[in-house]
């Protein structure tokens, strides 16, 4: 069956990367989703159970001719999510915190069609150089990263100069691991 693709995601980057596949999309989004989730769940687990709840979320109002694409990326250091910071004064701490130390980028990613629910996550490892205060200073009032999961994008200014290695898809690291979602869709629709 041919499916409709939906992104559920307001996110500017996610709408980039899936228009990257060359595939017709529309974006639909909802209010209020809630984000927890249960303690006790690790990095790769938080994402896809986020994901997930996302996804169910939409399941009672979908079309049987379409495919619902939900996603969350956290940042991930030392047992610890780094998330959205909720001022900039926590995006600095966060950068400091990420300064010259290797964290996750997890996304995790679910597809869901009235008879198919399927997630999965993306995991990149990424090293930061050791940042200045004034690096950190520059980034944060220049960039206002606070709608970013860990306080950054790695495809800003902050990304140049400060990432000195990523092991993992950097599109994940953006928010979306667009080679594995081909990879995922194609087992499911017949766009290709």
């Amino acid at each position: 069956m041919e499916y409709k693709l939906i992104l559920a995601s307001g996110s500017p980057r996610r709408k980039e990367l899936l228009a990257g596949l060359g595939v017709d999309f529309e974006v639909r989004l909802l209010q209020d989703i809630d984000e927890s989730y249960p303690e006790g769940l690790t990095g790769e687990e938080i994402a896809k159970h986020i994901s997930k709840k996302k996804a169910d979320a939409y399941r009672q109002s979908m079309g049987d001719d379409e495919c619902i694409i939900t996603a969350d990326t956290i940042v991930y250091l030392e047992g610890q999510v780094l998330g959205k910071p909720k001022d900039e004064a926590e995006a600095h701490r966060m950068l400091q915190t990420l300064s010259g130390k290797t964290h996750e980028v997890i996304t995790g990613v679910t597809l869901l069609t009235k008879d198919v629910c399927r997630t999965f996550a993306s995991v990149s490892r990424v090293t930061f150089a050791c940042l200045t205060d004034e690096e950190i200073d520059h980034y944060v009032s220049h960039y206002h990263p606070t709608d970013k999961a860990g306080a950054y994008g790695i495809q800003e200014w902050i990304g140049f100069i400060g990432v000195e290695r990523i092991e993992g898809s950097y599109f994940n690291v953006m928010g979306l691991p667009v080679q594995r979602l081909y990879t995922e869709l194609k087992k499911i629709t017949n766009f290709f």
